[in-house]
């Protein structure tokens, strides 16, 4: 498989690692493309392809799943864009390293729909986890760890 078919592609939105993933992605010769719904300055990621969609509730959740494909590498922690993906035959990386598979993308989607649930009757308010060190970390690993597998 030749190195420039393999692309990263970022759910730019709400990404703490963009810079991190756009230098891995570069020293893979991956294409590096940051996907958002607006307000990415150009000049800020000068190595990477941004892609500005139309507002809309999944307008970039579509044109991440339009462009991925086997050799593709999506970052985001949106889960219904990483069971549509996985479907593709992508892989998806949360920003904090842990991956989405097939075989824990179904219990994911559930814990999804639990949390939802409960924050809709009030039992939980949906705090999420602070960002760590070592989820930067994690995330650099298997980010490396990912595109070392595709580039194969």
């Amino acid at each position: 498989m030749p190195l420039q078919s393999l692309k990263v592609l970022i759910d730019a939105d709400a990404c703490p690692m963009k810079e991190e993933a756009i230098e891995i992605a570069g020293r893979y010769g991956a294409e590096a493309i940051l996907v958002s719904n607006g307000g990415m300055r150009p000049s800020r990621f000068p190595e990477a392809r941004i892609v500005t969609v139309a507002a809309g509730p999944d307008a970039a959740d579509d044109w991440i799943v339009d462009a991925s494909d086997q050799n593709s590498l999506i970052i985001t922690t949106d889960i219904p864009l990483a069971a549509r993906v996985l479907e593709k035959g992508a892989s998806a990386l949360r920003p904090n390293g842990h991956p989405f598979t097939r075989e824990s993308i179904g219990e994911a989607l559930a814990m999804r729909s639990l949390a939802e649930h409960l924050r809709e009757t009030g039992v939980s308010k949906g705090y999420n986890a602070a960002f760590a060190a070592t989820d930067r970390s994690r995330f650099q690993n298997a980010m490396d760890a990912l595109l070392r597998r595709l580039s194969r």
